[in-house]
């Protein structure tokens, strides 16, 4: 939950942005933060079976299928860390992982599966709207789009939902790899005008691609940077 001094913090990340990022210094810190070891420590269906709230914590949510693992596979350069399910609208649990004590990666059940029954839907909105709105110790979320298809109602609503719940967001793209430049760079515009007008969402949009690399240096050093300015 984001309380005032983090949105005091978060303001002035804004007011830094037109200041080259990340520079050498950030992505050795980001370097050398994911390449600490990075194990699976629990999972919750439930609120009363969330693991006590220590140390800093930062959620990875998405539409089901948009790379959740796979970018989390690839920020801890760790092959088998997390496991895409085959099966859309599987997994419904919240699955965290403990980065050497540094920070808690969480990986939240994904949305918009059109398969998903309605009580498993309203049981995933429960559960992330509770998770984010109660949890003292979440500083941010980490918000990944699909880049190459449109944005998704469902998207939107997630972002209305961590707007209601003062959590700060970060967008990500994802799949980025063999998309041309004019469709990533209209995709791009298109997500950055889509930030300007929520004041949850953290305003600095990063481009990945699991496959081929692309990005991840960028999204560490912004955790990184996340974690470092944590005071204690």
């Amino acid at each position: 939950m984001v309380h005032h001094a983090q949105r005091r913090q978060i303001g002035g990340q804004a007011n830094r942005l037109s200041e080259p990022f990340p520079d050498s210094d950030a992505l050795e810190l980001g370097r050398k933060l994911f390449a600490r070891p990075c194990r699976f420590f629990h999972a919750a269906q439930q609120l009363d079976h969330l693991p006590p709230p220590d140390g800093l914590e930062i959620a990875l949510a998405g539409r089901s299928n948009v790379g959740k693992s796979s970018l989390l596979n690839a920020l801890t350069g760790q092959r088998a860390l997390a496991r895409a399910s085959n099966t859309p609208g599987r997994t419904r649990q919240l699955n965290f992982f403990d980065l050497d004590g540094a920070l808690t990666l969480v990986d939240m059940p994904g949305y918009g599966y059109a398969r998903a029954s309605k009580d498993i839907k309203q049981d995933w909105q429960g559960l992330m709207f509770d998770y984010l709105r109660g949890r003292p110790n979440l500083v941010r979320v980490v918000l990944l789009l699909d880049a190459r298809i449109p944005l998704k109602e469902s998207d939107t609503q997630v972002m209305d939902l961590l707007g209601k719940a003062a959590v700060t967001f970060m967008l990500v793209l994802t799949k980025t790899d063999g998309m041309k430049p004019g469709a990533l760079a209209s995709k791009t515009a298109s997500v950055m005008a889509e930030i300007a007008r929520r004041a949850a969402a953290f305003p600095r949009l990063v481009a990945t691609s699991s496959e081929t690399g692309a990005g991840i240096d960028t999204l560490r050093a912004e955790l990184a940077s996340l974690v470092e300015s944590q005071p204690g």
